[in-house]
């Protein structure tokens, strides 16, 4: 009431007057429609009310007559008078059985009080008692999974019913008295239907124990009247069902290991019971205890088997439950449930041929739903964990330990359902994630090359283009830029050997010209074969010879061999990456041939934007096989990656010393990826440099082919004017002056110099030897063209033509024998006949010479091969990466005076382009050594001249500096282990 007032005053604190009156107004108008809704809801319940009212005075009144009835006949059996002796005293229970009596029952006197006359009324009656209560009996065995008592129940009740005649509905008198029999009657079909498939149910399970399945079958067999070799169908049969039902369950992801480890318990579950349930031991064979065997043929004959006269049979319990049991005929206490046929034992061929049928049978549904499951597994990680899964299961030792005994006994062979089920369904599985894996890797590399050609195509004129798109059109710039990531953080304490296999710095990225966009490419492609590659790994041994080393040790305890199919494992990784790797080869074939045909087609000079994806493209196959290390170990696999390594390291250093090495066909896959890759480099390398040539030579052919007084003026450079000393007809002397070309002419100067700024672009010193010659061949060739037709212009002698005269055939005759120098390396001229003797060299040298006086030309031909040589000497470092590091050099020659010395650069063994760099005094020594010996020697050995080469390739100084082992006593600022590091 306190709280309600307080409410109220809160609300009249709270609102106005009107508001309270229409807040006053609602609950009124809610409390009218409360109460019409309680009228309404009472006049429709109150007839409801009244019918149950009735009802409960009508249960009453029927209660009462009942009782009433059930008092009168306990009165009219106590006025009855005793009956006479009793008929079966030696079975009865209260006379000479020596039991305790039981209770007193006024429906049943005791014997002693029993008339003759009345002994067949008191044995219809307990035989009724027990036909009403043999159904309730029947469900609570079934209810406790007893189902051979509940089987045995139910045939003591087709006994009773048979006793009491109640089969004949029409001419038995019971039924006429006791009409509820015939529901009884009814529900006997319902109780064996129940128990059978109760029965049956029992045998689809895995984990009841022997025990309980050889009652189960005994219990089908008592009702069905079967033989033990349709239990074995029925046995059998209630398997394949629960297999079937077991691969058609809702699988969830882990699920799955727990579906496959199920099948292969019940399998081997089933192999056990048939055992223990079906084989009996031949004749003679002592039993094992260890294998027991025959228990369904001995559950049978304790079932069957007559007991001995006083045990009782089937209601052996329920002697001592009620007084009325005493009443009940000698032929339904001792009975026993029988087959009409003898259970004979079921002969071992039988039953070999019977599982066997039933395992081919079970075999196809197996594949097919353990196909269907394994679909679901996603990695092959989960597919290892299912196989260990079954491995544990299997090779634990309760199924371990007789396995091999019981196949034997059944099947007179070894059963690993492992390998006749299963091994081959995780291996085409394992194939197909490999193969989608490595599809999914084949088409977002695809994409990603795709994508960095388009960025690439961009000009290179176009404004706002990113840092690697520019690094990427002039490869230079890389290489001469400053990053954070040139060295490693810790290279200042960690040595290069401590360091990890594939770290990699900045430096030795610069100084083998790969691009930020190779590397990105290369990283992700090597990402997404080391994810394939650790995922497959867990299907694979961790160490091959740790496995195989332990193999033999675990095989007769081990239920199978987990590790026997990694050979083929490796061989599917080995397939799908070569098919991957063939996919990306015939993606960049295919960009690669349309750039030819774009590049060809086109007749002035070429796009850099065409060029540069080129480009992209030779270097990212240069180089995919050092900045994918996973691609390598995806081919060689696991154990051949890391000794393949060691013995190319060996071999390299060991070349031509002893015998071949033996080359393995996975080793020979490999060198063929390789190979492959080489050649696509190389044919994108080609396209390039047809590219350049034909651009640049194309500018040159143009003006050499300028037939002008002001285009030869133009083009003329510097002559030197050189006294000679000739002596007339009267023997005197006489000084004259001459005049010769000592520079070539600017196009030729221009061609060369645009070559080399091309190769430097790109990174001239990682080009392949092969590219290197092959653009200065295809240069020459286009350059001789261009000659070739100036030739046949003047040999035409067109009116209005510029006059050959002896300077121009001069300055053309020293072009071209310089440009034949420079442009034909000495390593070719010792392949081939050398260049000078040409036909189509000297075709165009004899013209150029036709158009110069004999007299002159012996007179010039002394000082024009001089200051050919001189200028060869002089250009040599200038244009470097065109001749090669052979022709940076001349041996100094004896002729040459001593006042031209300063006219010619110093020659050393090796060229050092970084004159201040704090070079030991052992390497200068050497150098210095070098260089006189090379001042003595003219022309070198082949052997030497081949040692020069690799001494003289690029980056040669860095590796003589870190490596060189002589003169340790004095200290070299390179051999610091910091600083050693960035070469590698």
């Amino acid at each position: 009431m306190a709280a309600r007032g307080a409410e109220a005053e809160a609300l009249f604190e709270a609102h106005t007057a009107a508001e309270l009156r229409a807040v006053e107004r609602r609950l009124r108008a809610g409390i009218e429609q409360k109460r019409e809704e309680l009228r309404q809801m009472v006049g429709e319940r109150y007839r409801d009310l009244i019918e149950a009212a009735d009802t409960i005075a009508e249960m009453r009144l029927s209660a009462e007559r009942l009782l009433g009835a059930v008092r009168g006949l306990q009165r009219g059996g106590a006025a009855r008078p005793s009956p006479a002796a009793p008929v079966r005293g030696a079975r009865g229970c209260g006379g000479a059985g020596g039991g305790p009596e039981p209770p007193s029952d006024p429906l049943f006197p005791p014997l002693q009080a029993r008339p003759p006359a009345q002994e067949s009324f008191y044995r219809a009656a307990a035989q009724l008692k027990l036909l009403l209560d043999v159904p309730e009996k029947v469900w609570d065995a079934v209810e406790a999974g007893r189902y051979l008592p509940a089987a045995r129940l139910h045939l003591l009740g087709g006994h009773l019913r048979r006793q009491l005649q109640l089969d004949v509905p029409r001419a038995s008198p019971v039924l006429a008295r006791f009409p509820i029999l015939l529901r009884q009657v009814a529900a006997a079909s319902h109780l064996r239907s129940t128990i059978l498939q109760e029965s049956k149910s029992l045998l689809k399970s895995q984990t009841v124990s022997d025990q309980a399945v050889a009652e189960a079958l005994c219990a089908v067999m008592l009702l069905e009247d079967s033989s033990p070799r349709q239990a074995l169908a029925d046995f059998l049969l209630a398997r394949k069902l629960a297999i079937q039902q077991l691969l058609n369950q809702p699988h969830h992801g882990a699920g799955i290991k727990a579906q496959v480890c199920s099948l292969m318990e019940l399998l081997t579950t089933t192999l056990y019971q048939a055992h223990a349930l079906f084989y009996t031991m031949p004749e003679g064979m002592p039993p094992d205890p260890a294998l027991p065997c025959g228990l369904l043929f001995s559950t049978l004959e304790s079932t069957t088997g007559q007991h001995p006269a006083g045990r009782g049979g089937v209601l052996e319990d329920e002697v001592k439950l009620s007084s009325w049991f005493r009443y009940l005929p000698e032929s339904v206490v001792e009975f026993q449930p029988a087959l009409r046929t003898l259970a004979h034992p079921i002969s071992q061929d039988y039953l070999r041929d019977t599982l066997q049928k039933w395992i081919a049978m079970c075999s196809d549904d197996i594949r097919a739903g353990v196909s269907n499951l394994l679909v679901y597994v996603k990695s092959m990680k989960g597919l290892a964990g299912i196989r260990d899964a079954v491995w544990e299961l299997l090779t634990n030792e309760s199924i371990s330990q007789n396995w091999e005994a019981v196949c034997h006994r059944l099947l007179d062979k070894p059963v690993s359902f492992w390998e006749d089920l299963l091994q081959q369904l995780f291996l085409d599985r394992l194939e197909t994630l490999t193969k989608e894996g490595f599809d999914s890797i084949s088409s977002s590399s695809k994409q990603l090359l795709t994508l960095a050609l388009q960025e690439l195509e961009v000009k290179s004129g176009t404004s706002a283009l990113s840092k690697h798109i520019q690094f990427e059109q002039n490869v230079a710039l890389f290489l001469w830029s400053e990053s954070s990531s040139d060295l490693p953080s810790d290279a200042a304490w960690v040595n290069v050997a401590n360091r990890g296999q594939f770290t990699k710095s900045g430096l030795s990225m610069k100084a083998q010209a790969l691009t930020p966009c190779v590397q990105s490419f290369c990283s992700t492609l090597d990402s997404k074969l080391k994810a394939r590659l650790d995922d497959l790994l867990f299907y694979l041994p961790t160490d091959s010879s740790a496995a195989k080393e332990a193999t033999p040790m675990a095989q007769p305890r081990s239920a199978f061999d987990c590790y026997a199919d990694a050979g083929t494992v490796e061989g599917l990784l080995r397939d799908h990456c070569v098919a991957c790797v063939h996919h990306v080869l015939g993606c960049v074939r295919e960009e690669l041939q349309s750039a030819q045909s774009l590049l060809g087609g086109q007749a002035d000079a070429p796009s850099d934007a065409r060029l540069n994806a080129v480009l992209f493209m030779a270097r990212l196959c240069q180089s995919l096989t050092e900045l994918c290390p996973h691609l390598k170990q995806c081919i060689l696999g696991q154990s051949g990656s890391t000794e393949m390594a060691l013995k190319e390291t060996r071999s390299a250093k060991k070349l031509g010393k002893g015998k071949a090495q033996e080359v393995t066909p996975v080793q020979a896959k490999w060198q063929g990826v390789k190979a492959e890759l080489l050649q696509q480099s190389l044919f994108a390398y080609q396209i390039w440099s047809s590219a350049v040539t034909k651009g640049l030579v194309q500018c040159f052919t143009h003006t050499l082919l300028l037939d002008t007084a002001g285009s030869v003026l133009a083009t003329a450079t510097n002559w030197d004017e050189i006294e000679i000393q000739e002596e007339t007809e009267s023997g005197n002397s006489v000084t004259s002056k001459i005049r010769l070309p000592v520079q070539p002419s600017w196009y030729v100067q221009c061609l060369l110099f645009s070559l080399c700024q091309e190769v430097n672009r790109v990174s001239g010193h990682t080009l392949p030897k092969v590219t290197l010659q092959e653009l200065l061949r295809s240069c020459m060739a286009e350059v001789l063209a261009a000659y070739e037709k100036l030739m046949e212009e003047k040999q035409e002698k067109k009116a209005g033509t510029f006059p050959m005269t002896q300077n121009r055939a001069l300055q053309l005759l020293y072009d071209l024998r310089y440009l034949s120098i420079i442009l034909t390396a000495k390593s070719e001229e010792t392949k081939t006949s050398r260049m000078k003797h040409d036909s189509g060299i000297e075709k165009v040298t004899d013209f150029l010479e036709g158009h110069i006086d004999p007299f002159d030309l012996d007179v010039f031909t002394p000082h024009l091969n001089s200051n050919l040589n001189r200028l060869v000497q002089r250009t040599s470092v200038l244009f470097g990466l065109l001749t090669g590091t052979e022709n940076q050099y001349t041996s100094r020659s004896s002729a040459l005076s001593s006042q031209e010395l300063h006219n010619i650069l110093p020659l050393a063994s090796s060229q050092i382009r970084f004159g201040l760099l704090p070079l030991s005094m052992s390497s200068s020594r050497k150098s210095k050594s070098a260089t006189r010996s090379t001042e003595r020697v003219q022309v070198p050995p082949p052997a030497l001249r081949r040692a020069e080469d690799e001494a003289l390739r690029p980056g040669s100084l860095f590796r003589q500096l870190v490596t060189e082992e002589e003169d340790t006593a004095t200290p070299s600022l390179f051999k610091l282990g910091w600083l050693s590091g960035m070469t590698k």
